[in-house]
């Protein structure tokens, strides 16, 4: 910074003293003038919720030139939209005022008895005292699955307290809204993301108001990395838009028959990227046409696995795993959402030994990723069965493609190196701060390693808990005020209306608690934890930006000569070589059936070879190896495998300058011989 200049002693006139009279009369408040506090906004409703921080929000970037700030990776601003409208009681914000916004729905007065995905979720009887404003004595509660979290203020302390980047998915389940008997809208899943979207862009002009016009207000919806980075190095929130739904371009499937095409993904895809959404996940909750889930486990479980059931015509299914990668044990518990089940039609159970879903990623679901990959979105692979998950790294390692996300808790853990190693995020659900620091240690090393930070993914707003409180006679509570993570604020008791909550007490009850509950993960978890959240906003741009400038590496096997050792006869189709580096999927080269057996590629010259693809069928490759030669009589082995088990395989080793490819076959995974759809070949 410059410093001052020296200001030399002005004749103070007549005139001079009468516009100081006037600014003084008329002019702003100290506490809220303009350039003086710029994160006070001038035109606040009134009444409305206290923010209960000061202190300047931290700018800029640190002296690495990195960005600093902790990152939401997975909330519901807008799910009160969601589900016919009636599911989640509370608006975000309203035009009326706060005392409209936090209300609850009409059935849950006058004492809760039909709050019935209440009880349906979480058991109990769903009763609580449905007053909001200004009393708020039962709601928003840590443990409370139906009322709104989300209310703007709350989220404005949480950007106070140190929060830079918010991802906004745009929720809803249209078996969920068909169901449910309270409803005050269709249940089309694409015309409730349109509208969320949009309340998303209005709440930022409602926001913008405050501060005096358009692009003034701390809520920046960003499209791309660049504007993030230079929204958060303002100070202000980032907020990403993605997508969460069970059906996504009407890409549901009925006894296994798929109710959508290529051409309705692509449609699909356009619209949410015009409408500024940059990631998404394929599947959530119910199978689809395109992936399948990973369980949901308890009561829960088991309405879920019903409402699949009316959704799809089908219950989960599920198979022995095949690693050590497995899907959440299927919940048997009893819930309420049986008596919606047709007469004589019961949930099944489930062998505790076959914990893994039996549908992976589907031809259009691999049809979808291609698509996002070719959009540069990036992909969220929580809810995502460990076999499409394991196909989608698959996809993503063989390009070299970092835009993977996992950004709650919802992936098989055995999965974070592959997402580290491809670049990607990774965020932990928003655990007690016990759970919290006990998992954020276990992954500290991977963390350090691929020289990452960390997120958390809060889910408010999303049908499930919050972190409890630890109690006021806990030995380290927090302690109020106190210092946000950067120390440059100072935060006290968070109040509306007439109540005013502490984490102590009233663990993470709305999205105003995030810095309540940070300070809680520091007492618990120590600095270095706090210290990974701080470096999130860093981390998450890096993935986005990594996203946004890949370029598909060119395949030089595509199109080139092929030939085989052997290739298996059929009177209807062909299994030749050349079927393997046609660039068509659905072909393949097929081998007789047996062990020692090659495919060689002819490049045309000698190119720089780093990389090499192998899209296997069923009949695989346990024990190959990759060879390279210039002139197709003397032989290297530049990487090989005894351990191969199909799927799509990539092969990475240094670059090393080849005119010919082989792939020898040393032993066969299956009784067949072997079959690959496609191989690619690249510099690196």
């Amino acid at each position: 910074m410059a410093g001052r200049p020296y200001r030399r002693h002005r004749q103070i006139t007549v005139v001079s003293l009468l516009l100081l009279v006037l600014s003084m009369t008329f002019g702003p408040t100290p506490s809220s003038a303009a350039g003086t506090e710029w994160w006070v906004p001038t035109a606040r409703p009134a009444p409305d919720s206290q923010i209960n921080v000061t202190g300047a929000p931290f700018t800029g970037t640190d002296s690495a030139g990195d960005v600093r700030g902790f990152v939401d990776a997975h909330n519901h601003l807008f799910s009160n939209e969601a589900f016919g409208g009636r599911l989640i009681c509370g608006k975000v914000f309203s035009e009326a005022g706060v005392a409209d916004a936090l209300k609850d729905c009409p059935e849950h007065y006058p004492d809760g008895t039909l709050a019935i995905f209440d009880y349906i979720t979480h058991g109990g009887d769903g009763r609580h005292d449905p007053v909001g404003w200004p009393t708020f004595k039962d709601w928003p509660a840590y443990d409370s699955m139906t009322h709104q979290a989300n209310y703007y203020a709350w989220v404005e302390r949480a950007w106070r307290g140190g929060q830079r980047v918010l991802v906004n998915d745009l929720v809803t389940n249209g078996m969920i809204c068909s169901v449910y008997p309270f409803k005050d809208r269709g249940c089309d899943e694409m015309t409730s993301i349109r509208l969320q979207a949009k309340l998303t862009y209005d709440l930022q002009a409602y926001i913008d108001k405050q501060y005096g016009g358009t692009g003034k207000g701390w809520f920046r919806i960003v499209t791309d990395s660049a504007q993030a980075r230079h929204v958060i190095e303002q100070g202000k929130l980032a907020v990403i838009l993605g997508v969460e739904t069970s059906e996504p371009f009407g890409c549901k499937q009925i006894l296994d028959i798929a109710q959508c095409s290529k051409a309705d993904i692509d449609a699909g895809l356009d619209e949410l990227y015009a409408l500024g959404v940059r990631s998404m996940f394929l599947c959530h909750k119910f199978d689809n046409a395109l992936c399948g889930v990973r369980f949901d486990e308890h009561g829960l479980g088991t309405a879920i696995n019903v409402g699949q059931f009316l959704s799809t015509g089908t219950f989960w299914r599920t198979e022995k795993c095949t690693g050590p990668q497995k899907d959440n044990p299927i919940g048997e518990a009893s819930s309420a959402a049986e008596k919606d089940l047709p007469a004589g039609t019961e949930v099944p159970s489930y062998d505790e030994n076959a914990q893994c879903n039996v549908r992976g990623l589907t031809d259009l679901g691999e049809y979808a990723v291609r698509g996002m990959m070719k959009r540069k979105m990036m992909l969220e692979i929580d809810h995502m069965s460990v076999k499409a998950t394991g196909r989608v790294l698959d996809i993503f390692e063989s390009a070299s493609y970092p835009g993977v996300l996992s950004s709650h808790s919802w992936m098989d853990l055995n999965w974070t190196e592959r997402v580290y190693g491809l670049g990607g995020f990774v965020a932990q659900y928003m655990h007690g701060s016990e759970a919290f620091s006990a998992e954020a240690e276990r992954t500290d090393a991977l963390r350090e390693k691929y020289d990452v930070g960390y997120g958390y993914g809060t889910d408010f707003n999303g049908i499930g808990d919050h972190p409890a409180p630890r109690g006021a006679d806990t030995s380290n509570p927090v302690t109020y005020p106190f210092r946000s993570a950067d120390g440059g604020s100072l935060v006290d008791r968070q109040t509306t209306g007439a109540r005013t909550w502490d984490y102590n007490t009233d663990g993470a009850a709305h999205a105003g608690m995030i810095p309540d509950w940070i300070e809680d993960v520091r007492r618990v978890g120590g600095q270095d934890v706090v210290g990974d959240l701080l470096r999130g906003a860093e981390s998450y741009l890096g993935t986005w930006g990594g996203t946004e400038t890949h370029q598909a590496g060119v395949n030089l096997a595509k199109g080139a000569a092929a030939t085989a050792s052997s290739e298996e006869w059929n009177p209807v189709t062909s299994y030749a070589a050349g079927r393997a580096v046609d660039g068509d999927p659905a072909t393949r080269w097929a081998a007789d059936w047996s062990d020692d057996q090659w495919l060689r590629i002819d490049l045309g010259a000698t190119n720089l070879v780093g990389r090499v693809t192998l899209d296997w069928e069923r009949a695989y490759g346990k024990s190959y190896r990759i060879q390279l030669s210039a002139d197709g009589q003397n032989w290297q082995t530049a990487w090989s495998t005894t351990t191969g088990d199909g799927g799509l395989d990539t092969a990475r080793f240094t670059g090393t300058p080849a005119r010919f490819v082989r792939v020898q076959g040393v032993e066969r995974g299956t009784e067949w011989g072997y079959s690959l759809h496609e191989v690619g070949v690249h510099s690196g």
